[in-house]
Order: structure tokens, then C-alpha cells, then sequence
């Protein structure tokens, strides 16, 4: 498990300010980013397909929360909401899928790179 400090260990007054809530996000979405990591590694270590029925369900449960708290990191970063816009256009562009458009034939997408077993 990831060692973050846990920010709420004592009683708090106070609230955290949009600095520290969007800090905070990036540690929750690391949080899922792992869990979604040991989910799927027990789902491939294990035979029972009723444990991978449940596991798999519970691993993409937990994709869902990325994009939930990405999205209102967004929401709450414009300037990182940017970033992560440039970044996703210059993806497009090395794979040649415009404003997605479905890319030259044999072309990689993002997606098909991503085991999503």
C-alpha cells in the first residue's frame, strides 16, 4: 500500500482550502491507481472464477472513481485540466487520431495498448 501521510489523523477544525483538496485528490487518485494494480494482480494469480468475477467488478469500480475524482480535479485545477488536455492532443497526434477520428488502419490506439483483462 502507498505510505501518504494520512492528513486527517487528528481532529480538524478546519476545512482544507481548494489547494489542499486538490491535493488531496491526487493522493485518493493514487490510491485507486494502486488498488486497481492489486486488484488485477489477484484476479490474474487466482483460478476461481467466481474470486475473478468479483475481484474484476471490484477492480473496475475502481477505474470509475479515477475518472470521477479526475474529473472534479479538473473541475477544480483549470490549469491542470489544460495540461491534461494538451497531453491527450498530443497523444492523438503521435497516433494520428484526429479529434477522434478512428486512426489509419494497424494504427495503436491508447486503448488497445491498455490490457483491460
Amino acid at each position: 500500500m502507498a505510505a501518504f501521510a494520512n492528513p486527517f489523523q487528528e481532529k480538524n477544525d478546519r476545512k482544507l482550502s481548494t489547494a489542499e483538496l486538490i491535493q488531496a485528490l491526487r493522493v485518493d487518485i493514487a490510491g485507486e491507481l494502486e488498488a486497481i494494480y492489486l486488484y488485477d494482480a489477484h484476479v490474474r494469480a487466482t483460478d476461481n472464477e467466481m474470486a475473478k468475477k468479483v475481484l474484476a467488478d471490484i477492480r473496475d469500480e475502481e477505474r470509475a472513481h479515477v475518472g470521477e475524482l479526475t474529473t472534479l480535479l479538473r473541475k477544480l485545477d483549470p490549469k491542470e485540466a489544460d495540461l491534461f488536455a494538451s497531453g491527450e492532443a498530443e497523444v492523438r497526434e503521435m497516433l494520428g487520431d484526429d479529434k477522434g477520428a478512428a486512426p489509419a488502419e494497424g494504427t495503436a490506439t491508447v486503448g488497445s495498448l491498455i490490457d483491460h483483462s
